[in-house]
């Protein structure tokens, strides 16, 4: 049985580059994404450390794990609805005519 290979972590995409600029409203949209992306990965990390410990024997309380993969679904649903409603509103502005 081969171990569990941890996930590579996704938050390499939005490393600090100085990309926002002086636009303070973009920096908390890039770090409100950036936190919930993080959080996303957390979750899923702790998910799949439950199960690992859960098929070796090793996790006392089961119960954590369907916890667990909630916490992942909701964090997930989280995200979505953030990208939905950031290309919704880009959708919104590409329409407005100048």
């Amino acid at each position: 049985m081969l171990p569990i290979k941890p996930w590579e972590p996704v938050n390499s995409l939005f490393e600090e580059k100085g990309s926002y600029g002086k636009n303070t409203e973009a920096a908390f949209f890039g770090d409100v994404f950036k936190n919930t992306v993080q959080q996303v990965y957390t979750a899923q990390a702790d998910v799949e450390n439950k199960q690992y410990l859960l098929s070796t024997g090793q996790l006392d309380d089961a119960h954590s794990l369907p916890i667990a993969e909630a916490k992942a679904a909701l964090s997930v649903d989280l995200l979505i609805s953030l990208r939905n409603k950031a290309l919704e509103s880009y959708n919104e502005l590409i329409k407005i005519s100048v």
